[in-house]
């Protein structure tokens, strides 16, 4: 009995040593940091309208928003380039869209979508932002395995003390990193509610968790921000118009500039 408790406590000392021997490559990884890529992710397109208003609908305005905000991005924010999983009228699968951010080593992933309430005329208004729920973490972690930046970096084996060849470090590392990209997506989802909350004076339902499919398999911080009810008649409204969607577009542009200088 006692030899087998002895196995179990010498199991977690060599994990947590091993954990403690990562910790310096991470930093080492963050110190390095270069954020460059912003993948924007209009939802729905061609075949799925998505969510209905009396008289729109939430491609639509997906689409306008997102295009609207590459080109203040491009306008605003140097050194970052933007791509776009959709730019016309065009039905893109949730896991092609991360595989698009996945492929360009994306830094940011951010999803445009619009919010429905029950019924036709819904009483629910306001902004709601959405990050990937901490308690379905092994399917990101599978996302993280398949294109962590960890496997570019020259040295990779040797900086993360064994990473590709021993299964429990890499566990280690690809939860740490999982972790901080759960962090940043919070961290990025507060910073915009309150530039939507104190700028814009929007109605917020705040930053919460939950296992949404189109940042499932991305391998980064990402956000799913839904902008308003579009079976709402004062948000649909809101949602068409140049004003709104213009002051949609310049609390993500602030939120941001103030989350790359926080990381750079």
């Amino acid at each position: 009995m006692l030899s087998g408790y002895f196995k179990i406590i010498l199991q977690y000392a060599i994990l947590f040593i091993l954990m403690l021997a990562a910790l310096p490559a991470l930093s080492q990884t963050a110190q390095s940091f270069k954020f460059k890529t912003i993948v924007i992710d209009p939802g729905h397109g061609g075949k799925d309208p998505g969510a209905h208003g009396a008289y729109s609908n939430e491609k639509t305005i997906a689409l306008s928003i997102g295009k609207k905000l590459k080109v203040a991005i491009n306008n605003e924010i140097s050194g970052v380039d933007v791509i776009m999983t959709r730019s016309t009228d065009k039905f893109i699968e949730l896991h092609k869209r991360a595989e698009i951010a996945n492929d360009n080593k994306a830094n940011l992933f951010i999803s445009i979508h619009c919010n429905s309430s029950p019924g036709r005329v819904g009483k629910g208004r306001g902004v709601l932002l959405l990050v990937y729920g901490y308690h379905r973490k092994g399917e990101q972690l599978e996302a993280l395995r398949e294109n962590a930046s960890i496997f570019i970096e020259k040295d990779y084996k040797k900086k993360y003390n064994g990473y590709g060849e021993d299964a429990a470090v890499n566990e280690i590392v690809l939860a740490a990193f999982q972790q901080r990209y759960r962090k940043q997506s919070i961290h990025f989802g507060n910073l915009l509610n309150e530039q939507f909350k104190e700028k814009d004076g929007r109605k917020s339902l705040g930053v919460r968790e939950q296992g949404v499919l189109v940042l499932q398999q991305s391998g980064m911080p990402g956000l799913l921000i839904e902008t308003g009810f579009i079976n709402n008649p004062a948000d649909e409204k809101y949602l068409n118009s140049s004003e709104g969607q213009n002051d949609i577009v310049r609390s993500i542009i602030i939120a941001i500039k103030k989350y790359k200088e926080g990381l750079e």
